[in-house]
């Protein structure tokens, strides 16, 4: 640990600043009553485009992506990439789907997807399964920050052998995060957010600058990966995409595009802002993003030119991949630098844990404890459920870290994927049409969640010797087709789904099977800040969160 003093002191003191920020944001903006969903789980809808894009984009380049997508290209070449792509095509596919859910969620004062679909379609049993769906889908992916500061405490040296004191720094942590976010809510990783993103930008342009220039230029370092990639047992699999891939490569990045802004973290930075204008601009400006995450994918060549061997997994005999890029900049940048890249990933755990927790929080407080438990509950008894369910969510994650391995949790975040999906007829065509039936649609989502998990069981993984759940490509030759290929799991799943729910749409129609009472109108999706029903909404209690 001695050797990593500088590094160490400069994580600590930025890791420190950040968390002062999370307990001053509650006062941030002067919210009207903290105790209050509204103010605590959207920090009052009234962010602004600069709040909002960092907000979001935070909420979207996590600490994972930071260290999982230039790992995944270190160990398999071009497959890595489908993230650029998935993030350029999410944008203009998300623009008009996400200003209605605005307009609609402000008008009626809904928290949470679940909320509209209750609405929308008259069927608590649906909103029950969306909202059940978005907390399954969310708590393996609020571990996986942990992933990435697990990285960082390991290149540091500050992890111990036994499982107490591997894991103490990042109980730690998220005690922090914890605190901050129970007493600030939203406020506290918008605010944060700034910060986050700040470093990663500067880490990332130094890095682009500087690492090609020490290590031979990027000739040098593709033809490095290149020989690689040759001389691994699957000739042809490196730089560029092997034939084989292709289908899993095209699937795997439309379904995680239509997956992304599905999952409720997503949909809760989208919520908290202020106008439709807001979400637009945002929309437009977003794929900023999507440039700094090809930069970044690129460090996973970086450092295989650089000589990085990762360090030992938790399990004998096994690697941890995740520890590549901070190895790396470990490796080639000065310590207090080095201290600064640190930061910026676990920085970058932060902000999207807070968001991810908080929007677990808010489904199970609106579509569980008010629908089910307790229908008469107040808005600061909301919101006290709320903070507490977000500690219930933490903890459950610190508890994937502790006590599976971390390339299982890894797994488990894309069957999350796959997972959310199957909310995209309910949420995303339902923001169009109510031509699906309610009861189609529970059918539906049974039927997608059905094949979908099935697929995953059968799917083994060779470096973790598991016999199932080991991945999300799914040999197409199982479905009987003589080919080695291979598809996303959720394409297949989600475009199940859809067709059954078509399929039996037509068969209860026929029927003349009850459809449930539409509680929006088609001006709803259209309105904007300032309109008079919204206004009302926003200052009236009885009708400020109201489900119908």
């Amino acid at each position: 640990m001695s050797d990593h003093i500088t590094e160490i002191v400069v994580f600590t003191l930025l890791f420190l600043l950040v968390s002062g920020m999370g307990f001053i944001a509650a006062k941030w903006r002067r919210p009207t009553d903290m105790a209050h969903l509204d103010e605590w789980g959207l920090g009052g809808r009234s962010f602004g485009g600069w709040i909002t894009w960092f907000l979001v984009g935070g909420d979207l380049y996590t600490a994972y992506t930071f260290v999982a997508v230039p790992a995944l290209i270190f160990g398999a070449g071009a497959a890595g990439f489908f993230a650029v792509p998935y993030t350029v095509v999410i944008y203009p596919l998300f623009f008009l789907i996400l200003i209605r859910l605005w307009s609609v969620s402000h008008r009626h004062g809904f928290v949470t997807p679940a909320d509209f679909v209750r609405t929308r379609f008259d069927s608590p049993l649906l909103a029950l399964l969306i909202a059940i769906t978005g907390i399954v889908a969310t708590m393996p992916y609020i571990a996986l920050q942990l992933v990435g500061i697990e990285a960082v405490l390991k290149t540091m040296g500050v992890t111990g052998e036994s499982a107490l004191a591997r894991h103490a720094p990042i109980i730690v942590a998220f005690a922090i995060l914890a605190a901050y976010t129970y007493q600030s809510g939203l406020r506290a990783p918008a605010l944060i957010a700034f910060v986050k993103d700040t470093l990663i930008y500067i880490v990332i342009i130094v890095a682009v600058l500087y690492l090609p220039y020490k290590l031979g230029g990027w000739g040098s370092i593709f033809d490095d990966a290149n020989a690689k990639f040759q001389a691994s047992p699957a000739p042809g699999d490196g730089i560029t995409l092997n034939a084989n891939n292709q289908i899993q490569y095209i699937t795997l990045a439309l379904g995680s595009a239509l997956a992304l802004f599905l999952y409720p973290h997503s949909i809760t930075g989208v919520l908290a802002s202020k106008n439709r204008n807001v979400i637009k601009r945002n929309m437009s400006a977003l794929p900023a993003y999507s440039f700094l995450l090809g930069l970044i994918a690129l460090l996973g060549y970086m450092a295989i030119s650089a000589g990085v061997k990762p360090l030992p997994g938790n399990t004998a005999g096994s690697v941890d991949s995740n520890t590549v890029v901070p190895l790396l900049f470990d490796q080639q940048f000065p310590a207090w630098f080095a201290g600064i890249a640190f930061a910026a990933i676990g920085i970058g755990a932060l902000v999207p844990a807070a968001i991810m927790s908080i929007a677990a929080a808010n489904l199970f407080t609106r579509n569980i404890y008010k629908e089910y438990i307790r229908k008469d509950a107040t808005h600061a008894q909301e919101a006290g459920v709320a903070k507490i369910a977000s500690l219930v969510v933490k903890v459950g994650a610190v508890a994937f870290i502790i006590f599976l391995d971390p390339q299982f949790s890894i797994d488990l975040q894309l069957i999350g994927g796959i997972i959310i999906l199957q909310t995209a007829p309910a949420v995303a065509i339902g923001l169009y049409t109510r031509w699906l039936h309610r009861n189609a649609l529970i059918v539906g989502w049974a039927a997608g969640m059905g094949l979908g998990l099935w697929m995953l069981y059968q799917i083994p993984n060779a470096a973790t010797k598991r016999a199932h759940f080991g991945g999300s490509a799914f040999p197409l030759e199982k479905f009987g087709f003589d080919t080695p290929k291979t598809i996303y799991v959720g394409f297949v799943a989600v475009a199940l789904n859809l067709l059954v729910a078509v399929i039996v749409t037509l068969i209860l129609r026929a029927m003349k099977t009850p459809e449930g009472v539409d509680g929006t109108e088609p001006d709803d999706y259209f309105a904007d800040e300032g309109d008079p029903r919204l206004e009302k909404a926003r200052t009236t209690p009885e009708t400020l969160g109201s489900s119908t």
